[in-house]
């Protein structure tokens, strides 16, 4: 299957599996599940009975992530979100990826898992940074493409051409390194190769039409930071051009 048809496929399971109306927008779908998972995750100790030091520090992270999220929805929205999807593009969106976030927190409080201190401290350390590096990506590309359109080529986008995902991964990395279990691993390889990767790559496709793209890719990383850039090409340098580049399709 190509990298094409598997994003027709997943994009019809998303947005109109079964058919019928389209009433939901996918905002609302994953603010469900970003803005209840505090309470889910509170829920879960009270009828555990768990009140570990890692239960409580896993539902202040996932949960404050779930906060920030309706914030970040409400300031700066992504516009990605706002398409309408039906019932069963809905349920398929928490049975393929949202839901499947749930299963770190069930793990923690049904086998009262008890992490290491150092672990939770990096764990802390690693969310903090993730969300920050999502939040601010994010509301970056939301305000300079409200200025004007094309490549971002500063800030959070100068080094890296996806900090936003790169962000989302490191904070879930996060969640899943407090459950000690390999589960929650299995679930973020899923979303990060069938969800995150090919929206990655379908946005350099687009990205690339603007000529300041191959100065770009040689001064920047995919996912990790170009600590050490390439020369931009000849051709680039020929026209003196500065390497410039950035986000957005």
């Amino acid at each position: 299957m190509t990298l094409d048809a598997f994003l027709r496929f997943r994009d019809w399971l998303s947005d109109d599996l079964l058919g019928g109306p389209k009433v939901l927008k996918a905002a609302w779908v994953i603010n469900a599940q970003k803005g209840g998972t505090l309470f889910f995750v509170l829920g879960l100790m009270a009828a555990f009975d768990c009140w570990t030091t890692t239960a409580w520090t896993y539902a202040a992270l996932h949960g404050s992530y779930g906060l920030c999220w309706l914030l970040k929805d409400t300031v700066f929205p992504d516009p990605n979100w706002e398409k309408r999807v039906t019932f069963g593009g809905a349920v398929m969106m928490w049975l393929g990826a949202l839901g499947l976030y749930w299963l770190a927190p069930v793990i923690i409080v049904t086998q009262r898992v008890e992490a290491p201190m150092w672990l939770l401290a990096a764990a802390t350390l690693a969310y903090t940074l993730g969300v920050v590096v999502m939040m601010g990506s994010d509301a970056q590309k939301y305000f300079v493409l409200k200025a004007r359109r094309g490549l971002i080529t500063d800030g959070f986008f100068a080094r890296v051409r996806h900090p936003n995902y790169l962000g989302e991964m490191v904070l879930y990395g996060s969640f899943a390194a407090l459950s000690l279990h390999w589960v929650p691993w299995v679930v973020l390889a899923w979303v990060w190769l069938g969800v995150f990767v090919p929206n990655m790559v379908r946005k350099e496709r687009s990205m690339a039409r603007y000529p300041e793209w191959p100065g770009y890719v040689a001064r920047s990383g995919f996912l990790l930071p170009k600590v050490w850039p390439a020369a931009p090409p000849a051709a680039a340098r020929s026209r003196g051009q500065a390497p410039t580049a950035s986000s957005t399709p």
